[in-house]
C-alpha cells in the first residue's frame, strides 16, 4: 500500500503529480532545488484550490485536507519515508540518473523510484540503481489533475511486483493505466507523431494552408484542435524536439523524420502561445487570429490534374490513415495492448475515438488501400502500410477491443 509519495521537481508536472496523490490521500513531499519554485507551486496550488471551491468541485474542508497532504522539501534527505518517488525534472537522461542514484543513497530497499520522463529510456534510467528492479516509468500527462491517463512503463530490469503495485496505485488515484513497452515515445508521443508530421509534410507540399488543414481535422474529424492549433499550444520547440528525438531513437527511420517547417519556427522564436505568434498569432489575452502567410495560389491548389482546391475529407484521410498506421505498428511490436493503445489516444491527448477502433469502423480494407495509394504516389519508406493491417486484410480481420 502506497502511503507515502516523493515528488521530485515542483514545477507544472511535478506540482500536478503531488496534487493527485495528495487529492488521493497521500502524505505528499514535494522537493526541488529551489526555494522559490516550492513557493511558487504553493501559491499556484492555492489558486487551483480557490478555483474548484469556487466552482463547487470541492468544499473547504477538502481543500484543506489535500492542502495538508503536501509538504514542500528542499533536501532529497526528506524523501526518506517514500513508499513511491516520482521525479518530474529536465528531459536529461544524465541528469536524472544522477538523481536517482543519488536518491537511492536515502529511501529504503522496497521503495519505488519512478520516471515520468515522456520518452526517454526507462532501462537507462534503471541503470542508474544499485537496485535497478524497483525502477519504473510512469507518464503522466499535462495537467496532471485533469488528464485522465498515465502510461507506466515497465524497464526490462523491472520486477513484477513493482509493475503490480505501481498500476495498483495510479488506479487508485483514479486514473486509466496503460500498460507500454519501454521504447521511444511509448504509445502517445510515437502514435501521434503523424498529427503533427503529416499535416506538415501537407503544408510543406503546397497542398493546404495551416487553417484549412485545422479546419479539416476540426470539421471532419471532430477533433479539438488542429495540428497547428496544438503544435502553438505544446510549443514548436517542445514538440520539435520531441520529434527529433523520437526519429533519432528510432535509427532514422523516415516515418518520424522532422520537419524545416517547424525548426524554423522554432528557430525563428515563433513557439506558439508562450511567445505570442507561432503558426498563427497570439493577443496578450490569448486570443487566436490568423497571420497573413504569403502563399501563391499552386500552394494551396490540390496536386490533382483538376488543378481543383483539395477537399478537408481529402486532407482528414490523409492523416488519419497515416495515424492509424502508425497505432497499428505500435501493436505488430507488441508495444500495448490494442486497449491500452486505443486508451492512450482518447484519454492522453483526447482523439475524437481510438485510432484501432476507427480503422474497424473505416475499415481495414479501406486502410490499406489509402496508404498503399500514399506509397505509390511518393515511393517512400515513410508511407509503408503495417505488416499487421495487411495481413488482417488478408484474413478477413478486425482489431479486438
Amino acid at each position: 500500500m502506497i502511503k507515502n509519495v516523493g515528488i521530485i521537481g515542483s514545477g507544472t508536472m511535478g506540482a500536478g503529480i503531488a496534487q493527485v496523490a495528495a487529492t488521493a490521500g497521500c502524505s505528499v513531499k514535494l522537493y526541488d532545488t529551489k526555494t522559490e519554485a516550492l513557493e511558487k507551486a504553493k501559491a499556484d496550488l492555492e489558486k487551483i484550490m480557490d478555483r474548484l471551491v469556487e466552482k463547487g468541485k470541492i468544499d473547504s474542508e477538502e481543500k484543506k485536507r489535500i492542502q495538508n497532504n503536501i509538504k514542500y522539501v528542499s533536501s532529497l534527505k526528506e524523501l526518506k519515508d517514500s513508499d513511491l518517488t516520482i521525479e518530474a525534472i529536465v528531459e536529461n537522461l544524465e541528469v536524472k540518473k544522477n538523481v536517482f542514484s543519488t536518491l537511492e543513497k536515502f529511501v529504503s530497499d522496497d521503495c519505488i523510484i519512478a520516471s515520468n520522463t515522456s520518452s526517454l529510456s526507462i532501462a537507462s534510467i534503471a541503470s542508474s540503481l544499485e537496485k535497478p528492479e524497483r525502477c519504473i516509468g510512469i507518464h503522466f500527462f499535462n495537467p496532471a489533475p485533469l488528464m485522465k491517463l498515465v502510461e507506466v512503463i515497465p524497464a526490462i530490469q523491472t520486477s513484477e511486483e513493482i509493475l503490480k503495485i505501481s498500476v495498483e496505485t495510479i488506479k487508485n488515484w483514479g486514473k486509466t493505466v496503460a500498460v507500454a513497452k519501454d521504447t521511444p515515445g511509448f504509445i502517445v508521443n510515437r502514435v501521434a507523431r503523424p498529427f503533427y508530421g503529416e499535416a506538415l509534410r501537407i503544408y510543406e507540399e503546397g497542398i493546404a494552408s495551416f487553417e484549412e488543414i485545422d479546419s479539416a481535422m476540426k470539421e471532419i474529424g471532430n477533433f479539438r484542435m488542429g495540428p497547428f492549433e496544438l503544435m502553438d499550444f505544446i510549443g514548436n520547440d517542445v514538440n520539435y524536439i520531441v520529434t527529433e528525438t523520437v526519429f533519432e531513437a528510432f535509427y532514422y527511420d523516415p516515418r518520424y523524420k522532422p520537419s524545416f517547417t517547424q525548426k524554423r519556427f522554432s528557430e525563428a522564436g515563433y513557439l506558439g502561445r508562450k511567445s505570442g505568434k507561432g503558426y498563427y498569432d497570439y493577443s496578450e489575452e490569448g486570443k487566436m487570429s490568423i497571420r497573413a502567410v504569403p502563399l501563391s495560389e499552386a500552394e494551396v491548389q490540390s496536386r490533382t490534374n483538376s488543378g481543383e482546391k483539395i477537399s478537408d475529407e481529402i486532407i482528414f484521410e490523409r492523416i488519419l490513415v497515416m495515424l492509424i498506421n502508425e497505432a497499428a505498428d505500435a501493436l505488430f511490436w507488441n508495444i500495448a495492448s490494442a486497449e491500452d493503445i486505443d486508451n492512450a489516444m482518447t484519454k492522453g491527448v483526447n482523439y475524437p475515438k481510438g485510432l484501432l477502433a476507427w480503422a474497424n469502423e473505416k475499415g481495414i480494407d479501406w486502410c490499406v488501400k489509402k496508404i498503399d495509394e500514399l506509397y505509390n504516389e511518393y515511393h517512400e519508406d515513410r508511407y509503408r502500410c503495417s505488416p499487421l493491417l495487411r495481413k488482417m486484410k488478408k484474413e478477413g480481420l478486425r482489431f479486438e477491443l
